[in-house]
């Protein structure tokens, strides 16, 4: 197969959407991101509803002793050493003393939550002109003139929220991935489930699914076992009906053709002798391309692969339609050509002969005796064996064409003798490209039809 053409596989996007487990984990994280953002803001709105006007006048009680404290005028040595001893920030302006703790890092007018102070009490703000506006709250004017500025000192409290994020996003992730292993070890069954159900799809019925549970996915494993089992003995009571139909038609039609050409070959009775050659062995063919249809529609038809030289099987089918035949009106006439340098192939070499003969037989049957030889080519095209087989019959419609390949299926409704056959050419020939990984094209030549199989190749290691 191309590369180019190769189908590719499921997306990841299909892979997660389609996966059980990742929709499971991805339900219960949601929730918990739900659930945890709604106890958040609900805590957060307690808080800020419930404890704001409990909280201001102690901070402002706080605030004011803070400043006296300090003294009037202010002394900077007692403002350090409470800035020492305590988380804030001080700044004071006035005429006598300037100071200012933590210039450029202190947060000064500001207090914890101060995004609600500043919403919620608006009538604290103080615009003095100086370019700051700071709660009232965190600010006192002393009796000689000097402003004192409270705030938060330069404190960890930067870093804070971004480690704290870190820590709870890794916990998050450790969380999803601990749910996912428990998810995932909890719907392991499934994965056996459809393991199993593969293996039994494909024939292989000696290893049952594993019943890793006794809840109602282990049920289920248990059941499956049990179709998986009549299943197969369905498929083997089918199969030894086969073999004994076979076996009983073709026994009686081998008497029959025995004791027909013991008969008298007089001149009385050859035309009558013939005739019934032909139809046992009609009958004969009938029975064979049954047998192989059944076997080869199943999924579980196993190919005899072997080393095949294309080329000389090709040559050897088409020379097989040398001689003169009644039932084609005159000498069959096939034109093969071959590819250069054909490779052997690992192929079933009966279930290519029945291909190529289905094809080449069919080909000829609707071929006039003036028309064009037929043609077949056989070569590798990339990594592919194509086969084509080429007829300058008549033809048929367009409705008819898709038609061709189903069984038992025949363009004209009188089953003449030159064109005999019951439609199983066609559809056998289809299913042997199929059983081989490949498949059966049908074109209109104009004049005639275009058979084409594309088969992968496989070559002998």
């Amino acid at each position: 197969m191309n590369p180019a053409t190769a189908p590719r596989g499921p997306s990841w996007r299909h892979r997660v959407g389609h996966s059980i487990k990742g929709r499971l984990v991805a339900l219960f994280l949601l929730l918990a991101l739900g659930m945890t953002g709604a106890f958040l803001y609900g805590t957060q709105k307690a808080m800020a509803l419930g404890w704001r006007d409990a909280v201001r006048p102690l901070l402002a009680d706080y605030v004011n002793r803070l400043a006296a404290d300090l003294g009037t005028p202010p002394d900077p040595a007692r403002a350090q050493a409470l800035v020492a001893r305590l988380p804030i920030s001080v700044r004071i302006e006035g005429p006598v003393t300037q100071l200012d703790t933590h210039p450029g890092h202190g947060r000064y007018g500001r207090a914890a939550g101060s995004s609600r102070w500043d919403r919620h009490a608006s009538d604290d703000l103080d615009t003095d002109g100086s370019g700051a506006d700071a709660p009232r709250l965190l600010r006192r004017v002393t009796a000689d003139g000097h402003t004192i500025t409270f705030g938060l000192g330069d404190l960890n409290w930067r870093r804070g929220p971004g480690m704290v994020f870190w820590v709870t996003l890794t916990a998050l992730l450790a969380l999803t991935a601990v749910a996912y292993w428990v998810v995932r070890r909890l719907l392991k069954p499934l994965d056996d489930i459809g393991a199993g159900a593969r293996r039994f799809g494909e024939g292989r019925f000696a290893e049952p699914i594993p019943v890793r549970r006794a809840d109602e996915l282990g049920d289920l494993a248990t059941q499956i076992n049990t179709m998986g089992r009549d299943i197969h003995d369905m498929l083997e009571a089918k199969r030894a009906l086969l073999l004994a139909i076979s076996h009983e038609l073709r026994s009686p039609l081998t008497r029959a053709r025995l004791n027909t050409e013991l008969l008298p070959d007089g001149a009385d009775t050859h035309a009558q002798r013939d005739a019934l050659l032909r139809d046992l062995a009609e009958m004969a063919r009938l029975i064979t391309d049954l047998l192989e249809s059944e076997r080869l529609a199943s999924r579980h038809a196993a190919l005899q692969r072997e080393a095949v030289d294309m080329a000389g099987l090709a040559q050897q089918v088409a020379d097989g339609f040398a001689p003169a035949t009644e039932l084609h009106g005159g000498p069959a006439r096939i034109r093969v050509q071959l590819g250069p340098d054909l490779p052997p192939l690992l192929l079933d070499p009966i279930r290519m002969r029945l291909l190529l003969r289905n094809l080449l037989d069919n080909a000829l049957r609707y071929t006039p005796a003036d028309a064009p030889p037929c043609e077949l080519d056989v070569r590798m095209v990339a990594d592919q064996l194509v086969m084509t087989v080429r007829d300058y019959g008549p033809g048929v419609t367009d409705a008819q064409l898709p038609l061709l390949m189903q069984p038992f299926y025949r363009p004209d409704s009188a089953r003449q003798r030159s064109t005999g056959g019951v439609g199983l050419g066609l559809y056998l020939c289809q299913l042997v490209a199929k059983a081989h990984g490949g498949q059966l094209v049908l074109n209109l030549a104009q004049p005639g039809l275009r058979a084409t199989v594309t088969v992968p190749v496989v070559k002998p290691a």
